[in-house]
């Protein structure tokens, strides 16, 4: 690749870390923008997300190792293996200041003729997506489930790619076949002119943007656009038994539309924050932070907004849009492109207007009696 020195390139805004930040084309932002959001505080692991994506876009040849939506284990997990320690380490310092990220993102962290600060990992770190599954962050002694609480922790985190406003794998190809559709965002390789320069696997730093060892040609989640054109949501979205994620569009913050769900989670109440927004890429996946992990390990996941996104959660309960949007998640097939809330329930419609989901805010309770006065018999565990 030639040399590129930022001085010959723009800036572009980026609101996640609350500056302009270095970024080697022009800033233009799609028609409207491909998000998710998912509650890491509901992930069980199950993989179900995993496998509906493997089977539906990665059962190929060269495609063995490949998975396009992976599920680790934190602090320790990691698909392929160390990819966040190495990228965090090539980053240097990161600081925060009153929202403002103080510190390089990984464009302006490059060095002298390279776009993006990146690594290109080994093959054999694709071969164990499942390396530190279930390891919590210190062991626990006997006896410790007697004092409550523990010190102990871990959580699960569902990872897709993330489809950037400012991806670094558009960024890299030296022969410009990735691409970011204006119609929704998502980011796409154009296949039919990839020479496998793997140039865009070293630059993703979510590592989302992989090699197939038959075929020579680079691939990557393609945000399962022939659903979204439809007006559906994506695969992962749909199977998930835990009705973790919710699919739809974002705005900018100066644009957040309350009545759009991802906005509300993302702009109005700040429930739902970023992975690692100090990278400068401006991912759009967002995660409703766990409530079990420390708070300094998540704001370097996270950010500096993950501890009122935390605040906004705890709350939930009180805060019906909230509640209501937690439990329209899983609840209809179909992308929910506004929502509101009617009396005691929330009520999804999609683009069209059309209603295509309605959930209680709580869930009815019946308390039987003891003694069954019908039939004259008591209810009571037999077993």
């Amino acid at each position: 690749m030639p040399d590129v020195s930022f001085e010959e390139v723009g800036f572009v805004d980026n609101w996640q870390i609350g500056r302009k930040t270095k970024y080697p084309f022009e800033g233009v932002r799609p028609k409207r923008q491909f998000a998710m959001v998912m509650d890491l505080n509901k992930c069980i692991a199950c993989q179900t997300c995993t496998l509906a994506c493997k089977t539906t876009w990665t059962a190929g040849r060269g495609q063995e190792r490949m998975l396009w939506n992976n599920v680790e284990s934190k602090p320790y997990g990691s698909y392929p293996l160390a990819w966040d320690l190495q990228i965090l380490e090539r980053l240097g310092p990161q600081r925060w200041k009153d929202g403002v990220y103080q510190g390089k993102t990984l464009f302006e962290a490059a060095k002298p003729g390279e776009l993006v600060a990146g690594f290109l990992p080994e093959e054999e770190d694709w071969s164990y997506p499942n390396l530190g599954e279930d390891e919590a962050s210190a062991t626990i002694d006997k006896g410790a489930f007697l004092q409550g609480q523990h010190s102990a922790w871990m959580f699960y985190l569902p990872r897709i790619c993330n489809h950037c406003t400012y991806p670094a794998c558009l960024s890299a190809c030296p022969r410009q076949v990735i691409y970011k559709r204006p119609e929704d965002g998502i980011v796409l390789v154009d296949q039919r002119r990839c020479r496998g320069y793997r140039e865009c696997v070293k630059a993703c730093p979510y590592k989302k943007t992989m090699f197939n060892d038959a075929t020579r040609i680079s691939e990557k989640c393609i945000g399962c656009y022939p659903a979204v054109e439809q007006g559906y949501q994506t695969q992962c979205t749909v199977n998930c038994i835990g009705k973790i994620r919710l699919q739809g569009f974002l705005h900018t913050p100066d644009k957040a539309d309350p009545s759009n769900p991802i906005d509300f989670l993302v702009h109005v109440r700040k429930a739902a924050v970023p992975l690692y927004p100090q990278f400068g890429l401006e991912p759009n996946v967002y995660y409703l932070p766990p409530l079990n992990a420390p708070p300094a390990f998540l704001r370097q996941l996270f950010g500096p907004g993950v501890e009122a996104a935390q605040a906004a959660y705890r709350k939930a309960a009180d805060d019906p849009e909230l509640l209501g949007l937690l439990h329209l998640m899983g609840s209809t097939p179909e992308i929910v492109a506004r929502f509101k809330i009617e009396g005691t329930a929330v009520v999804g419609f999609n683009a069209k207007g059309d209603t295509v989901a309605r959930a209680p805010l709580k869930e009815p309770t019946v308390v039987r009696p003891y003694f069954d006065e019908a039939r004259q018999v008591y209810r009571h565990n037999i077993t």
